[in-house]
């Protein structure tokens, strides 16, 4: 996921604007293509809409509408590859850190819309 808006260093967190906010990415499957790819906005997960696929084993673009409302919000987004694998929330911890592909999570603040 691209996150959206603009980052923030110190509080690690993205700044956007109230209203309509378009999140973009690419996902990929490794052995298996994309079928499916679902944006979490505070623990509600929409699918996001695919782009056409260039090949079986390419990455896949997709794009989600977000009407966001101030405040502070949790942004994610996963795939789910052919074979019905969908990545992780929470990857388990190993040594050497090996295979890791959790979902993706950003935090967001969305300010309030202009002024009246």
């Amino acid at each position: 996921m691209a996150p959206p808006g603009i980052p923030d260093f110190f509080s690690r967190r993205r700044l956007v604007d109230a209203g309509p906010v378009t999140i973009r990415g690419r996902a990929w499957g490794g052995t298996s293509p994309v079928e499916r790819v679902e944006v979490g906005i505070d623990g509600a997960w929409s699918e996001a809409a695919l782009e056409l696929p260039l090949g079986s084993f390419a990455w896949r673009g997709w794009a989600f509408d977000w009407q966001a409302e101030p405040g502070e919000h949790e942004v994610a987004c996963r795939a789910t590859d052919a074979d019905g694998t969908v990545q992780p929330i929470e990857m388990p911890w190993n040594y050497g850190g090996m295979g890791n592909n959790g979902a993706q999570v950003v935090r967001v603040t969305v300010r309030g819309g202009a002024p009246g």
